[in-house]
Parts: C-alpha cells; structure tokens; sequence
C-alpha cells in the first residue's frame, strides 16, 4: 500500500490501519468520556455556574427569586403572574448581572477555541493566543486611542482601535515569521513573544508620558481584563464572531486534525498547509481582537482549558471545539464570580484570578513536558 493510501486509510471511519506509524496517524474522534455525558455535564454546570453569578453580590437574590425576574422578563406575567421582587432587584439581575454573565462566557468561549486551534496550528501544546501577540497588540490600539483622547465614537471607538491593534499585529508577526514564502512554527513563535514584549513597554511608556492621571487605571482593565463595562450592546459583536467563527472551524475541524499528524502527511492528502496556517492565524486575530476589544487582555484562559477539552473528550475537532465553548464559558463566569465577590465591595480584575489557575497550571505542564522529554 502506498504511503498516500495509508494516510486516506487513516481517515476512514473504520479505522486506522495497523502498519501506519503511530506518529503519523491523524488524531481519531473518540474521546475518553462519551459525548453526551461531557455536553450535558457542561450545560448543567453552566446553568449553576450563572445562576451563582447571577444571584451573589453585594446585593444578594434568591436562588428561586434570580430565575423568576428571567422567566418574567422573557414570558411576562404569563410565566411569572405574580411577581414578587423589588424593581432594584429585577434591575440588578437582568440589566446588571446578567449582560456581565454572558460577556464572560462568551469571551471565554472564543478564547480556548483560539487556544485550541493555535495549539493545533503550531503544533505546540504550550501555545496560547499570547504568543503571537496578538493580545498585546489588541491592548496597545486600545491605549493608543486612550491616550492621545482619539475617544471620537465613544466605546466603538475604542473596540475598533483594539481590533485593528490586534490584526496590525498580527501581520508584522506573519511577516516575521515566513521565510521563504513559508511561514515557520519556530520563527513565528520567538516573532510573537518579540513584538508583544515590545508592544507592553510601548503601552507602558504611554502610561508613563500621558497628562491624565486617570489612564493608568483605564489601562488597568486592557492589560488584566474585566467584564465590569459590559452591557446588551457589547454583547452583538463577540457573539456574531464566535458563531462565525466556530461554524468555520467546525467546517475544517478535519484539515486541523491533519496538522496534527505533521505537515508532511497532512500536504500528501492534498491540503494546502502554508495557506491554511495563514487563515487560522486570522480566524485567531479576529476571535482574540474581538475579545480583547470588549474585556480587555485575559491570560492563560487559551493556553490552559484545551488541556482539560482533550483530557475530557480526546484531540479531534469535530468534538473538541463544541466542548471547548462550554468549558470556557464555565471557567470565566466562575472566575469573575470570584473576582468580584472574593472583596466585596472591591473588585478584583478577572485577568488576576485567571493567571492565579493558570500559572500553576502552565509550570505543570512544563514539568510534565521535560519529564517526557528526559532520557534516562
């Protein structure tokens, strides 16, 4: 059997065939946990996760009165005939809290699919939206606006200029890193960890030179990350990008797979690898620009939770983006539920609770990685 025919074998449902080298075998789509089992534990641990955050604060509701002000507002009185709560109440829940829920789920949504497709892309499992820069450059454009008051269009003003920051980024990366009309894992890399330590003493030196003693504190938000400014019209944006964004993904969850396999076995079953890192590159700018633009730079949210999808239902795509949405939703409601309640009245920015996790966490998987790695 030729090589090409193995590797199409490989792809078939039925199976792998036995003489192809385990190292070349494109991952398969069984997981360790049965689908359903991890999609429903997911969506329950969510409804509980956002019920907490919704109902726990400085100002508390019950558990029961929190999902009636919902059901009153969705249904009116034909679901709640009775309603028996303050309007303080029904404010604090369904203008307040609940913008600020799904802000966090949505963020932490797109940022462990970035996370998992840039693992995948550069075949790195220490990868995270981070490392190409791109959440430094996101950071930057929001601060250059800040700080010279380019402040013109109010909020839309200022997710234009992170957006824009995040994609300028992204192709002086690019650029970087392709040599030879290729673009190279390694130089790609050592590119995003340059320009994004440039790009943070740039947001540091116009910290430092600007008039208004209040940036520092604005630039807080950009560089730890918060969904205290969140509200119904933040919410359109990043949910439209996710949307589109995943469907894509889903769409070529199988070319992902491939490049797990190496670029050799991926290019011998036809699929154009050079471009199609240029265009995961860009579905990752446009998901992370996004996020950024609305919440500020988040940490290890990208780098950690992929772990924990392929742990829960195995390497393939077509499985783990689904879970990779709920997880990440998960993760960052609970972790802003920490953040704003560990100090009440104070708040702590979420970027803080995340690297608390993640920071470990990554340590973790360096140990784990050089244990691999260690000959003896």
């Amino acid at each position: 059997m030729s090589r090409r025919a193995e590797l199409v074998a490989a792809l078939r449902p039925d199976g792998v065939v036995p003489d192809l080298p385990a190292g070349r075998r494109p991952p398969q789509d069984g997981g360790r946990l049965p689908m359903p089992l991890v999609v429903s534990g997911l969506v329950g641990l969510l409804v509980v996760a956002a019920g907490l955050a919704l109902m726990v604060g400085s100002v508390s509701v019950p558990w029961s009165q929190t999902w009636r002000i919902l059901a009153h507002r969705l249904g009116g009185t034909a679901l709640v005939p009775a309603p028996d709560w303050t309007r303080a109440q029904d404010l604090i829940v369904a203008d307040t809290r609940l913008p600020r829920v799904l802000l966090a789920a949505l963020v932490g949504a797109a940022l462990t699919v970035a996370g998992m497709v840039l693992q995948a892309v550069v075949r790195n499992p220490l990868a995270g939206p981070g490392v190409i820069g791109v959440s430094s450059g996101a950071a930057t454009g929001a601060v250059v606006v800040m700080r010279f008051g380019l402040l013109g269009a109010g909020a839309l003003t200022l997710n234009v200029a992170a957006f824009a920051g995040a994609l300028a980024t992204l192709a002086v990366v690019l650029a970087i890193a392709r040599s030879g009309g290729r673009i190279t894992v390694l130089r790609l890399i050592l590119g995003g960890v340059a320009v994004g330590s440039v790009l943070s003493a740039l947001t540091s030196l116009l910290v430092l030179t600007a008039p208004s003693p209040t940036l520092a504190s604005q630039v807080l938000f950009w560089t730890l990350g918060g969904f205290g400014g969140a509200r119904w019209s933040l919410l359109v944006v990043p949910a439209v990008v996710l949307v589109a964004g995943l469907g894509l993904l889903l769409s070529r969850s199988r070319d992902l797979d491939l490049l797990l396999a190496g670029d050799e076995s991926a290019g011998a079953l036809g699929l154009d690898v050079h471009r199609f890192r240029q265009v995961m590159f860009v579905v990752v700018a446009v998901l992370v620009g996004v996020t950024v633009a609305v919440s500020g730079v988040i940490g290890f949210v990208g780098l950690m939770l992929p772990h924990v999808v392929r742990f829960m239902v195995g390497s393939g795509h077509r499985r783990g983006l689904p879970v990779a949405v709920l997880v990440g939703a998960v993760f960052t409601v609970l972790a802003d539920l920490v953040a704003r309640t560990v100090m009440i009245p104070e708040e702590l920015p979420v970027g803080i609770v995340t690297a608390l996790v993640g920071g470990p966490f990554f340590v973790w998987l360096l140990r784990r990685d050089g244990r691999r790695e260690d000959p003896r």
